[in-house]
Formats: C-alpha cells, sequence, structure tokens
C-alpha cells in the first residue's frame, strides 16, 4: 500500500478586507496555512515569508526521524527572516503571522503549529480539531474560567498569546501522528473557523464532495456568514495509489499572498518554487475564490469583530478602560450614597439616630455612617414607632434631609407626650420616675429624653 494525497488550496479576501493578509501551500508532502498580521503590507508579507520558507520541504523530504526537526528548523529561519525584515524595514515591525503546517513521509504526519489558525481531522465518524489555539479565551476555557459558548462573544477573542513575529523566540507546538487511509484533513485560517460552526464543518468535510469543491464550499460558507476576515483552506484526503482510480494531486498549489506577491520571498529553484510563479498568470491570485453568482454579502452589526493581534495595546487599553469604569462607579456610587438618608437606632442602640448611606454592607464595609444621635430615647417611643425605628425609616426624592428633620420632629413630639402620658403609649407608668439619677438627684416625671437633645440639622 502507497499512501498518498488528493489535496485542494483556496483563500478568498472574504467581504470586509481591501487585501488577502492569509497564505498557503499544498504539495505532496507539505500542508500549511499561515494568517498574518499588522496591516500596510505587513500581515501579507509575515505570512508568505512563512510559506514560502516551508516550501523546500516539500521538494526535500526528511525521513520520518528528521520531519519534526526540519519543520522546526524551517520555522525558526522564518522567524529570523522577519526579523530581518523588520530590521530593513521598521514600518513592519508590528507585523505577524500564525502557522499550521504539516509534514508528510508515507503514513508518518509531522505537524508544527503556532497561532489560532487550525487543523481537523475526519476519520470515519470521529471529527475533531487536532491543534490548540495559542489565544486568551483558549487558556480562559483551558482554566475553566469561561466556557466554550462564550469566546464567541468575549472581547478578547481575537488576542494571540504565540506567533511567528520576530521579536520572540518561537515556541511552536509540534507532534508526530499516523494517517489512515480515507483520512480527510482541513488546514484553515480562523477567517473559516470564527465565522462556520464546528458542527457545519465536519458535515462539510463528510459530505460526498472532492477535496476542491468541500474546499470551495467551505469558503463560501464563511462568507455567507459576513466574511469579516480573509478565508484560506486546504482540504486533503489520505489515499491508497493502489485502489484510488483517480489518484493523488500531483501540482503544487500557493494561494493567498505567498502567490500575489511579487517581491522574491524564499522561492527555490525547485518544483514548489516554480508552481509558485506558474500560479501567478497576470499577477493575480489564481485560488481567490470566485463571487457566486447572485449573491453580495453585505456587512451587519452580527458580523463578528476583525481581529487585531498587538496585544499590548488591547492590554492597555482594557486597563484603561476598567480603571476609568471604576473611577466612575466610585465617584457616582459616593455622590448617591451621601444623598441617601435614614432614621434608624443610635450606635449605641439607646436613641434614634439620623444616618447618611444606605443600611446595608459590602464585604463587610458598612454603607452609611451616623451623622446624628438625636438624643431621642428608643424606650421612650411607643411600640410602633419604636420598630418602625429599629426597621429603619428611609426616604426618598432629592430634599431626604429636610424630611428627615420632620420626621425626628414628629418623634421628639411624641417622645415628649409620651414622657407627660407613659400610660397613653403603652409604657410603664413612673418606671422612669422610680430610676434615681446617676448624678444622685431623682427624676422628674415627664422629664426623661426631653429637652435636653440637641436640634437635629438634617443629617449635616
Amino acid at each position: 500500500m502507497t499512501i498518498a494525497l488528493r489535496y485542494a488550496a483556496y483563500s478568498d479576501v472574504g467581504c470586509l478586507r481591501e487585501g488577502n493578509e492569509d497564505s498557503a501551500y499544498a504539495g505532496p508532502y507539505l500542508l500549511a496555512v499561515a494568517d498574518g498580521m499588522g496591516g500596510h503590507a505587513g500581515g501579507e508579507i509575515a505570512s508568505a515569508i512563512a510559506i514560502s520558507t516551508l516550501m523546500p520541504l516539500d521538494d526535500d523530504v526528511p525521513g520520518a526521524e528528521q520531519m519534526v526537526g526540519s519543520l522546526q528548523q524551517a520555522v525558526e529561519q522564518a522567524n529570523t527572516t522577519l526579523a530581518q525584515r523588520v530590521r530593513e524595514e521598521p514600518r513592519l515591525e508590528n507585523m505577524g503571522t500564525t502557522l499550521t503546517a504539516m509534514l508528510w513521509s508515507g503514513a508518518r504526519v509531522a505537524m508544527i503549529h503556532v497561532g489560532d489558525s487550525r487543523a481537523y481531522l475526519l476519520r470515519g465518524d470521529e471529527f475533531g480539531q487536532i491543534t490548540h489555539d495559542h489565544t486568551l479565551v483558549q487558556t480562559l476555557v483551558d482554566e475553566g474560567k469561561i466556557t466554550e459558548e462564550e469566546v464567541a462573544t468575549h472581547p478578547q477573542r481575537s488576542l494571540l498569546l504565540r506567533a511567528l513575529d520576530g521579536r520572540s523566540q518561537v515556541d511552536p507546538d509540534v507532534s508526530i501522528s499516523e494517517a489512515r487511509v480515507g483520512d480527510r484533513y482541513l488546514l484553515c485560517s480562523d477567517g473559516l473557523s470564527g465565522v462556520v460552526s464546528t458542527e457545519t464543518i465536519r458535515d462539510t468535510l463528510a459530505s460526498d464532495l472532492s477535496v476542491d469543491a468541500v474546499a470551495r464550499r467551505l469558503i463560501d460558507l464563511a462568507n455567507r456568514g459576513g466574511g469579516p476576515d480573509n478565508i484560506t483552506a486546504v482540504v486533503a484526503d489520505v489515499i491508497d495509489t493502489a485502489t484510488d482510480p483517480q489518484g493523488p494531486t500531483q501540482a503544487p498549489s500557493v494561494v493567498g499572498a505567498a502567490d500575489q506577491r511579487r517581491e522574491p520571498l524564499m522561492t527555490p529553484d525547485t518544483p514548489a518554487g516554480r508552481a509558485q510563479g506558474l500560479n501567478r498568470p497576470g499577477g493575480g491570485d489564481t485560488a481567490e475564490m470566485d463571487r457566486v453568482p447572485g449573491y453580495t454579502p453585505e456587512p451587519d452589526d452580527d458580523t463578528p469583530e476583525v481581529r487585531t493581534r498587538r496585544w499590548w495595546p488591547m492590554v492597555v487599553t482594557f486597563l484603561v478602560v476598567v480603571a476609568l469604569l471604576a473611577g466612575a462607579g466610585y465617584y457616582f456610587g459616593s455622590r448617591y450614597l451621601n444623598s441617601q438618608y435614614f432614621i434608624g437606632p443610635s450606635e449605641n442602640g439607646e436613641n434614634v439616630a439620623v444616618f447618611r448611606g444606605i443600611d446595608d454592607d459590602v464585604a463587610g464595609y458598612r454603607l452609611a455612617e451616623q451623622v446624628e444621635d438625636t438624643g431621642i430615647p428608643l424606650d421612650g417611643l411607643p411600640e410602633t414607632e419604636r420598630a418602625a425605628v429599629t426597621g429603619t425609616i428611609t426616604f426618598e426624592g432629592s430634599d431626604q434631609t429636610g424630611q428627615a428633620d420632620t420626621r425626628v420632629a414628629e418623634l421628639r413630639q411624641r417622645a415628649d407626650e409620651c414622657a407627660a402620658d407613659p400610660e397613653s403609649c403603652g409604657l410603664p407608668g413612673g418606671a422612669q420616675e422610680q430610676e434615681p439619677r446617676q448624678d444622685g438627684a431623682e427624676a422628674t416625671p415627664g422629664t426623661a429624653g426631653a429637652g435636653t437633645a440637641p436640634e437635629t440639622t438634617g443629617g449635616e
């Protein structure tokens, strides 16, 4: 049994972007997708450099034992080339790219991955993503802080934690596995995976369509979903050349920015390198998808956010916004609390008091402060008034200090009436006059708590 690949690669600018920053390559032994970022031509340069650096591996395939090392060396070389390009053109300092690539040697498959482009595998009835996104939201999912459903609406869903940018050391994921006849692989940029659901991707891959039709169909679905980003798809079937009547694909395919750019970008004098030139008749992108006849997608308010991967300005902006919101919340919260008044038991629990704030606490922090102890004794009030004060008397509107003054005056008058006639208020008659005062003099009936309390100032 001789294992080989039948493949197709397509890239589309999408519905909202002016240029294509994605690049991809598909050959007999190498499949790769790169999603560039940086703007001002930086993204397309970065992705084209990454793909062009890997292309020679398709002509000089290393042995199974050397595949991972060869991929790692090529990725490090791409990162070095990016750094050199930035030194030559400082305006490109923000450029970078993702990269997902698979190198084949018989049934052995070596994969290298950095960023949030993805690889999927359909094997019989089993389907799944075989790469791990290097994004902030994926880290939050892994830590159980958010769910998979929350990723699509998270404000930092496009924030990359790893990429090829020429500024930092490359830290890709590498793996090696065994392919089987009948396997179908998909490599794609997040312009596809971020718009088309996993279930739809699976159903499309599982259809009886050819690899060429599947790749076109997936890009069409992403455009129908709004096409907010560049869209790239590489689809490959694993076949047995001894039994498959159609046979493997022979001609390499270079698509996206790597095909569009006219400047030399590590293009070797090899069949793969010459294929890059052959795929550029008239300087156009031969793999650029034609629009579906009669279909003109229009962006709407639900279009997913177009990503930027210069992460530190986003983090700084986020922190500034949080600080401003916290400051505004504290300011308006303080103003609100300072405008609220209520009446309740004094701090010693004996008298009626006026408080500013609300009768509650947050994390042990009291949201009210006593501004006046009126001197009106709670035990000098009838049970109904005493219960009302104990349960706090709140006010509404803008003139809460005036309302508090009025209510305190009413309570003071009621306390004076009760002091003069305890029985009418349901208080023990003469109980207060039997208690000796602390200064040694006898208490005068009807004077307890009356005439000695300061007048309320409305809580100020």
